[in-house]
């Protein structure tokens, strides 16, 4: 798919991870419980390699709550990996990360030695929000805007633990197309990387398909529309979403669905499932080998050109 967006600060932020790997005693990677899958990084779990994990499930309270354990369920399947659901409410969490963090790991938790928990994620997933619960206090910047927070910290806690915190380390290239569309969709990256009608068409799909009676309730509709196109026009509509000749203004209705879902006017909604992920993870795959094939059948066809010019030297 080849969705580029990765700023300087998070190549940099990737180099200093795999520089201070060895000083880290737990990961803390925080996810967006909306979509698990698509807001991990890849590069991550190639860094972390099997250290102990805790996977911070966070903005739970935008997220369906029955996919939530089923989602913590299947991450903890990985032997080093727990989970923990969070939300920006939740003030009370504090205790259960620090027990946690000594949890994984004994050796240093059991001496006076101190415990270095690096914070990672990818940009505004919630890893500032997550910090300033952990330490009571407004430590790290907040905000909307992918990309907050430009360099590592190191914040030292009463409890022998000092977090490390990092910029947000999006991957150079989202190969799975559903990812960079959920992402799209949750604000994970800037919309710019796609048209807004084309990622409001694809929440749509899905919606219809996973929460039509959201749908029904928030819209005000007795009936679904069956295709997501259909169903953009109809809301757009009831909302008088109009050009002049009565045609629907697309871009301004895609504005209102996406923005409507992230502020969870359509009530906690999640975007994707283990199973869901598991059958897109295959299809990367086969196109990935696609790829690779066509490669080495060029690179062997200039070969033999290469051998053909010189045999007629």
């Amino acid at each position: 798919m080849g969705i580029q967006w990765y700023p300087g600060h998070m190549h940099k932020a990737q180099k200093e991870v795999r520089e201070i790997f060895n000083q880290v005693d737990v990961f803390i990677e925080v996810l967006d419980a909306r979509i698990p899958f698509s807001s991990e990084n890849p590069l991550i779990a190639q860094i972390r390699k099997d250290k102990p994990t805790i996977k911070i499930l966070n903005k739970t309270d935008l997220a369906d709550p029955e996919k939530t354990v089923a989602w913590q369920d299947y991450l903890e399947r990985e032997k080093s990996v727990k989970t923990l659901a969070f939300n920006a409410q939740q003030t009370d969490k504090r205790e259960q990360i620090i027990s946690l963090i000594k949890k994984m790991a004994p050796e240093k938790a059991d001496s006076v030695k101190t415990i270095h928990a690096l914070i990672i994620g990818i940009p505004n997933v919630g890893k500032s929000t997550l910090i300033n619960s952990i330490t009571g206090r407004t430590i790290a910047k907040t905000g909307n805007e992918p990309a907050v927070t430009k360099n590592q910290q190191r914040i030292k806690l009463e409890e022998k633990i000092t977090l490390i915190d990092t910029p947000g380390m999006l991957w150079p290239n989202i190969e799975n197309e559903n990812s960079g569309y959920r992402l799209a969709i949750t604000g994970g990256i800037k919309e710019t990387a796609f048209e807004l009608p084309d990622i409001a068409s694809y929440a749509a799909e899905y919606l219809l398909e996973a929460y039509p009676d959201a749908l029904k309730s928030r819209f005000d509709l007795d009936e679904l529309p069956l295709s997501d196109i259909d169903f953009l026009e109809t809301i757009g509509r009831k909302r008088g979403c109009l050009r002049s000749g009565g045609m629907v203004d697309l871009d301004k209705i895609s504005r209102i669905l996406i923005m409507e879902y992230r502020d969870n006017k359509l009530g906690p909604i999640t975007l994707e499932t283990p199973q869901m992920m598991e059958t897109e993870l295959k299809e990367v795959e086969r196109i990935r080998r696609q790829k690779e094939e066509k490669k080495k059948a060029r690179e062997a066809e200039k070969a033999a050109r290469r051998s053909k010019r010189k045999r007629n030297r």
